[in-house]
């Protein structure tokens, strides 16, 4: 009886089968491993080969970050040099132009010039060539009667060959100023010296543009009064100068060159009075 009992109690005991678990999971690995394998072992060599190519030529040959950072700076530096030739060129155009429109006034100076000569108007006009215009000058008692605005008939004629000349270069600015002394004026017409300069060099401008090839846009009259004086108002001769009308020619082309100069030399002057 006691024997029977040792022998089911033997069965009934089980060995420890934890090990099939990571077994089977090593054997399914190994399975999986081997599949893979096989599948590589026949891809197309050809296509293998091309696609290896492919990865030799575009890191052997390619254009690297480096090589396109010096890509970039090159294009970087032809936009710059085409920038600077496009500023060279531009700054020559306007040197050649500036050069042209000195000739033409210079050229028109001397016509008003010889015109004043001839007629004997050396007491009454004069013309004066500066960097940013050509003046002409006409004193009041050549144009207009005292304290009116009324063009004289001899004027008109004054003002129609001034025109003529003029007309030779009708794409320039005008603007015609009108000057009084100080000397106060009051009349129905007038209230002041404004009205009057103003309206002096209104009815001087409307005899220029009589002429068709002027163009109305580039025209424009201005009035200062008294307060643009040439010369002291205290006697009778720097009041008579002082009543004027001027025509200026703008200048398109300014000369920038002086002024740069002056200003770098009071930057210089500064910049030594701050060191020491």
């Amino acid at each position: 009886m006691s024997k029977k009992q040792h022998r089911h109690e033997e069965h009934e005991e089980h060995a420890d089968e934890s090990w099939l678990l990571p077994y089977s999971d090593l054997m399914t690995l190994l399975l999986a491993l081997f599949i893979v394998l096989y599948a590589a072992s026949s891809v197309n060599i050809s296509k293998l080969e091309a696609l290896s190519e492919a990865f030799k030529s575009a890191f052997s040959s390619g254009i690297s970050v480096l090589d396109k950072s010096a890509a970039v700076q090159s294009d970087t530096d032809d936009l710059g040099k085409r920038q600077r030739e496009a500023r060279a060129e531009t700054t020559k155009n306007r040197e050649t132009l500036a050069k042209m429109e000195q000739e033409n006034l210079e050229k028109l100076k001397k016509q008003l010039d010889q015109y004043i000569k001839k007629g004997g108007l050396s007491s009454q006009l004069e013309t004066n060539l500066n960097q940013s215009q050509l003046m002409i000058t006409i004193r009041d008692n050549a144009l207009f009667p005292s304290g009116t605005a009324n063009v004289k008939p001899e004027a008109r004629k004054l003002a129609i060959a001034i025109g003529n000349m003029l007309e030779q270069y009708p794409d320039y600015e005008i603007i015609v100023s009108g000057h009084t002394d100080n000397q106060p004026i009051s009349t129905y017409e007038f209230a002041s010296n404004w009205e009057l300069s103003s309206k002096r060099a209104i009815n001087f401008m409307k005899i220029l543009l009589e002429n068709p090839a002027f163009d109305p846009r580039k025209f424009s009259a201005i009035g200062y009064g008294e307060y643009r004086p040439l010369d002291a108002n205290d006697t009778d001769a720097g009041r008579a100068k002082n009543r004027r009308v001027e025509v200026s020619i703008l200048r398109k082309y300014t000369d920038n060159t002086t002024e740069s100069m002056q200003l770098d030399a009071i930057a210089h002057e500064a910049a030594a009075i701050s060191t020491n």
